[in-house]
């Protein structure tokens, strides 16, 4: 029967849109399980091969529980704010909003028509005034929160102003920007601009000076996975470090439970390494040392305060404020120019940049405490004013950096020793100088002499015992138009929050979608964007009087904000009055199966547990974490196509000419240096002669990509007429062939459009349908690895379907029968069972795929059309592909329902039970017959039944085995 699966695969899209098969219920009678992607980003490009993936396996994972009689919440939505909808605006003047709505709508074309069990009424979007509602209403929680310390989470603001006003500072144990000291007398006594600009010092969401990614081409600040190679990723534009007041969220308060939260969750071990790397706890000490002729102190945060008698200098980032205080005047030109060129790196490139060194004196000098030892204060981008404190005491005998920076500066290097005996050790050279102080190391362990110079310090009263994290606060303001507005206005300079009544703010119309004359992001642009407090609203810019009509915050929110709660809209996408009812938020708990990609490990996953842990702490959610198990799924790998370009110099005026060699001729010219053949063809078709002394290397040619659908059928041919019209620019080129023939490169990459290797999933769904699509990805290998993609290969996935197809039917007819199924054929379905379910638990996609061809292979080579095998054989399919089993199913007379919700088959180990065991029997060694005989049998039962078969008589020819070996259930062995 003809299998034709474009009518199958669009009856059963449209069946299940209509019936809404996989709406879920919020009826809590049924045990729940949920199942997420990460959110996609709608970009114009729409999908490609390599993007379903992670959503096939999750979607194969929900239907599997759903057969298992879970309620499975398996929602979809998109990320729907960005920087490439505000580019494009800005380029074309096209609104973002409509331009995002296009791609939203290709995108879910694609994702239906791929056939996944989406529950689309759920379906979110964070560039919906509905859903950024909410974005804002969490942001204002933040806003009037504050992390008290002693009660390990964060509280309301009020219970902070309580305290304030009963005891001041007094017993205050509060995660903060500065060290305050007030009583309450003065709080209460204090203006009210004064008391906000000191709660401003507490609150989660707070405006603080932040140096930042500041893209002038763009007018916006960037994250550190915005810019590569200190360009942004989009338009490669340059980035600077500035300073700017920016929105922050205090995520650092939330350090120590971040780490602990990892043991309790199941993810992939290097992601956790990675967020454990990226909050970077370390314990120490804070020091303080002073700074001869200057009142000022530099405090530095060491992890090896018991190596402070070994350091000999002091390094400050450039962008500390002690640095313009304590520069002298000879050296302030120096200074000034490393900070300038240190302003044009991102923090990232800073801190991978482990080998160069650079520096400036700024010409003062700290007092060693302890050795009152004057030591040169410099200025190095290889510090950070994020972490610790923006100054570290240098230790060059101790730290490969800092060693560094001494030999390039010529600075002394003393290594601090323990013992006397110490002092030997030839590990460093003759210019280092050795410390030995008895009085403190002297014989110590490591953890001995660091708690020793702990106390020391302490009783210096120069510093104390600490903990600190590398993690900062997350800067939480983007000088874009296409985002989140900040629910704030400005009133006398401080920072006020709209009432919750008068969300959502909603992003006003603009002429432009770039940064005002002045300055101001796009929302400056507005006419339309100012708050008056007296009746409540949004009112005309013009108004403003700072009286009763204020100006509204022009940043907008990060890319991170709505993705850090959306798993949380989904349990109750469209309620109005909460982001979630609680009932049903307490339900669905933790994401039990999240399946996205490891590129977030630093970004969205560390916010998203931040959030959601805020949002316990006031109360509003129950869980501690977000996502209980996560899957990091590889990459589906394009297979590119290069064109060889002849890089040459002449002596005419025809250097445009382009000359394009064959993949193999480039390697032989190359390897051969031939330049004979290519200085007659150039002579001959172009009219002019290479550089007699020309010397070819693999340079000589550029690499260009290509678009793989030039390519003629499979081959690596290039069809040159075609690559001609898709690059004008290239129309009048020359081709060098080998046999006729344009041979391209080929080499496996990242799919990407920029390289021309995608493959549209639309064109592999209508030639090999959709199910051939899911368990061709699943089939192509272990679902955390990546793989590269061949569309050959769908072949013979799709020539199983086809096989799967025609058990149901004999002929053109469908024909199963009711008849009892054979032991045998119960034990191929067994066997299936067995093995799928340990897949799909396991995550081990790919063999499922392979263990239904073996299947299959059986049941067609015994003939099998039982009912009781054929059935339950569809469900066990289904999850993969889906269209063809229900259509299957809908054959077999279930008419009235979907196969989505039939029980999965139940194992039983009885059919697996072997009657007979099958003995291969070997002399001295060799194989000579096979032997079946009852699987209940003993070993020497086995062994009689063996001597006394006629082909061992003839074997033996009346001689006495000298040994005989069994082994139960597998072999014979007889030597003679």
């Amino acid at each position: 029967m003809f299998y034709d699966h474009q009518q199958i695969e669009k009856k059963w899209q449209k069946y299940w849109e209509d019936n809404q098969t996989y709406k879920t219920s919020d009826k809590t009678d049924k045990p729940k399980f949920y199942v997420l992607d990460m959110f996609p980003y709608p970009s114009g490009a729409g999908l490609h091969v390599g993007h379903p993936l992670g959503y096939i396996a999750s979607d194969i994972y929900a239907r599997y529980k759903r057969h298992q009689g879970f309620n499975v919440l398996h929602p979809v939505g998109y990320d729907s704010f960005g920087l490439p909808a505000e580019q494009y605006a800005i380029q074309t003047g096209t609104h973002p909003a409509i331009t995002t709505e296009q791609n939203i709508t290709r995108y879910e074309e694609q994702l239906r028509k791929i056939g996944f069990s989406f529950d689309w009424s759920r379906e979110v979007r964070t560039s919906d005034a509905s859903y950024y509602k909410w974005t804002q209403w969490i942001f204002i929680e933040l806003f009037h929160s504050w992390y008290n310390k002693n009660t390990d989470k964060a509280e309301s603001i009020k219970t902070l102003i309580k305290h304030f006003e009963e005891k001041g500072t007094v017993d205050l144990n509060a995660n903060q920007n500065d060290e305050l000291n007030f009583t309450s007398e003065e709080w209460k006594n204090a203006s009210e601009i004064d008391k906000e600009d000191i709660l401003l010092n507490y609150r989660l969401a707070y405006r603080a000076e932040t140096t930042v990614n500041w893209c002038p081409a763009l007018g916006t600040v960037l994250a550190n996975d915005e810019v590569k190679d200190g360009k942004s990723e989009r338009g490669g534009f340059p980035v600077f470090q500035k300073k700017m007041m920016q929105w922050s969220m205090r995520i650092s308060a939330y350090s120590e439970r971040l780490l602990q939260g990892l043991k309790t969750l199941d993810w992939p071990q290097p992601l956790k390494d990675s967020q454990e790397y990226w909050i970077g706890k370390s314990q120490g000490a804070q020091v303080k040392f002073n700074v001869d002729g200057h009142d000022e102190i530099v405090e530095v945060f060491t992890t090896r305060p018991d190596t402070i008698f070994g350091a000999t200098f002091m390094v400050l980032a450039p962008e500390n404020p002690l640095v313009e205080t304590i520069t002298t005047e000879e050296q302030k030109a120096e200074v000034d120019t490393y900070i300038e060129e240190t302003s044009k790196k991102t923090e990232r490139d800073r801190m991978s940049d482990v080998k160069n060194v650079s520096g400036a004196f700024t010409g003062s000098y700290a007092i060693n405490p302890f050795s009152n030892e004057k030591m040169p204060i410099y200025i190095s981008d290889y510090v950070l004013m994020g972490y610790g404190t923006g100054a570290v005491m240098a230790v060059p005998a101790h730290d490969e950096r800092d060693h560094r920076f001494a030999k390039k500066f010529n600075l002394e290097i003393k290594k601090v020793v323990e013992t006397e005996e110490d002092v030997q050790e030839k590990s460093f050279d003759s210019k280092t100088s050795v410390c030995v102080n008895s009085d403190f190391l002297n014989g110590l362990n490591y953890d001995e002499a660091k708690a020793l110079i702990i106390d020391a310090i302490e009783k210096k009263g120069i510093g104390h015992g600490t903990t600190n994290y590398r993690q900062r606060d997350a800067i939480f303001s983007r000088q874009r138009y296409w985002g989140e507005p900040v629910p704030i206005y400005y009133k006398d300079g401080m920072p006020y929050t709209l009432p919750a009544s008068a969300l959502p703010l909603e992003l006003p119309e603009v002429e432009k979608y770039l940064p005002t004359e002045d300055g101001d992001p796009p929302l400056g642009n507005s006419k339309t964007f100012a708050w008056d407090e007296a009746n409540q609203k949004v009112v005309a810019t013009d108004l403003v009087d700072d009286k009763t009509v204020f100006p509204l915050e022009l940043s907008t929110m990060p890319g991170w904000a709505g993705s850090s709660w959306y798993f949380l809209r989904y349990m109750d996408p469209n309620n109005g009055e909460v982001f979630a009812n609680k009932d049903l938020s307490d339900y669905w708990g933790q994401v039990d199966l999240y399946i996205g990609g490891s590129e977030h490990a630093t970004g969205h996953l560390l916010y998203s547990r931040f959030w959601n842990m805020f949002l316990k702490d006031r109360g509003y959610i129950n869980q501690d974490e977000p996502f209980q198990k996560l899957i990091n799924q590889g990459m589906i790998l394009g297979m590119s196509a290069f064109v060889y370009r002849f890089n040459y110099n002449s002596t005419t005026d025809n250097e445009s000419k382009s000359v394009f060699i064959s993949k193999n001729l480039v390697d032989n010219l190359v390897k051969g240096n031939n330049v004979d053949l290519l200085t007659n063809f150039i002579s001959k078709n172009i009219g002019f002669n290479l550089k007699s002394n020309l010397i070819l290397t693999k340079d000589s040619f550029q690499q260009i990509h290509v678009d793989v659908s030039l390519l003629k059928g499979t081959s690596d041919e290039l069809d040159t007429d075609a690559f001609k019209s898709w690059r004008p620019d290239y129309a009048d080129a020359e081709f060098i062939l080998e046999d006729g023939k344009y041979i391209t490169g080929r080499e496996v990459e990242k799919m990407s459009k920029s390289k021309y290797n995608v493959v549209n999933p639309d064109d592999i769904c209508e030639e090999y349908g959709a199910d051939g699509l899911r368990l061709y990805e699943m089939f192509l290998g272990p679902l955390e690895q990546s793989k590269p993609w061949n569309t050959q290969g769908l072949s013979g996935v799709y020539g199983f379907l086809k096989k799967f197809w025609n058990l149901y039917f004999n002929g053109e007819v469908f024909e199963v029968s009711d008849e009892e199924p054979t032991k045998a054929e119960y034990k191929v379905l067994h066997t299936l069972i067995k093995k799928v379910v340990y897949d799909i638990e396991n995550f081990s996609f790919n063999t499922s795929v392979s263990s239904f061809m073996i299947a299959v292979n059986e049941l067609q080579k015994l003939k099998c059309n039982k009912r009781n095998i054929l059935e339950p054989l569809a469900v066990i399919i289904s999850p993969y592909a889906p269209h063809i089993c229900e259509e299957l199913w809908s054959l077999l007379g279930n008419k009235e329902s979907s196969i989505e919700f039939q029980k999965f088959p139940i194992l039983n180990e009885d059919y697996l039970v072997e009657d007979e065991i099958e003995y291969p029997v070997s002399v001295n060694g060799k194989m000579k017959f096979k032997i079946a005989l009852p699987a209940t049998l003993s070993a020497k039962e086995v062994e009689d039944l063996v001597l006394q078969n006629d082909k061992m008589g003839m074997l033996l020819e009346g001689k006495t085995p000298k040994k005989i070996i069994v082994v139960p259930k597998k072999i014979v062995n007889i030597v003679i």
